[in-house]
């Protein structure tokens, strides 16, 4: 998006630029410039609570890369980002278009900034797209597996990725956001896979959870939770199959040499989050 189609955007929100979204924010924590004072503020805040969120954003995104990577080495080309956040650098279909130029994916998010982002970024690319979502409402959810924009993109009775990264800690209700990934994951055909990563409960101190949850829940539509290990693993049901190495802290996911640093000097746990791939048995 341009920046005659970024001031358009902020005069169609209105008011609403004065709301901070968390898409917004993890644009900002990762140096981007398509975010709002509200959400500069916010995130802020976040950061002088604990000064790491920079890094544990970079890293969350580093763990993106991979196992996009890794999934298009497996024979994967289609994607569906679903909580996909403001474009950035490396954004999915880049990593996936590079190593293969069939590659397919479509964006989801909530937030209506990102998803015009997305669709001028996208614009004259055919083999992807961009569509609004709530993984809040699970039925709404699987009325947008049917929605013509991504169907002319991903043909759901072949294999795809869905890709649910540091998205679902900001669905704290765990009636919502398991029976979410559950719906998904029984219209996804077999050899399907689930990537994901989720802020987890035994990586911050009490103290600093606290204070970030409750930027969140003071200046967003979103609020957060942190879940264990054994919490965000029961979001792969018995239907998909964990790959190697597992769940794991995300800086220890399957870590390529010359694609990253290491902002937590051999720490991986320093980056709050739990990483794991998954796939539907053929």
């Amino acid at each position: 998006m341009d920046e005659r189609n970024w001031a358009q955007a902020r005069e169609r929100l209105g008011d609403d630029v004065n709301t901070a979204t968390a898409a917004r924010m993890y644009d900002y924590y990762l140096g981007g410039v398509h975010n709002f004072a509200a959400d500069r503020q916010a995130a802020e805040n976040v950061i002088a609570s604990m000064p790491l969120v920079p890094s544990i954003a970079r890293a969350n995104r580093e763990f993106l890369g991979r196992a996009v990577r890794h999934l298009v080495a497996q024979g994967v080309h289609q994607f569906l980002d679903i909580g996909s956040g403001m474009p950035t650098q490396g954004n999915v279909h880049q990593v996936a278009q590079a190593a293969n130029p069939d590659a397919r994916v479509v964006y989801v998010d909530i937030d209506p900034v990102a998803v015009m982002h997305s669709r001028g970024l996208l614009e004259g690319n055919e083999r992807a797209a961009a569509v609004l979502g709530d993984l809040c409402r699970p039925d709404d959810l699987l009325e947008l597996l049917d929605h013509p924009d991504l169907r002319a993109v991903i043909d759901l009775d072949r294999p795809v990725a869905v890709l649910l990264v540091a998205v679902l800690h900001f669905v704290p209700d765990d009636a919502l956001a398991y029976t979410a990934v559950r719906k998904v994951r029984e219209r996804l055909a077999p050899g399907s896979w689930l990537v994901l990563s989720h802020g987890a409960a035994e990586g911050f101190l009490a103290s600093q959870a606290q204070a970030v949850q409750g930027v969140y829940k003071q200046r967003t539509a979103t609020p957060g939770g942190l879940r264990t290990a054994d919490e965000v693993l029961r979001f792969f049901g018995d239907d998909f199959e964990v790959v190697p190495p597992g769940l794991v802290w995300a800086p220890a996911w399957r870590p390529e040499s010359g694609h990253e640093s290491d902002p937590f000097d051999g720490h991986p746990e320093r980056s709050g989050m739990h990483a794991a791939v998954a796939q539907k048995p053929l």
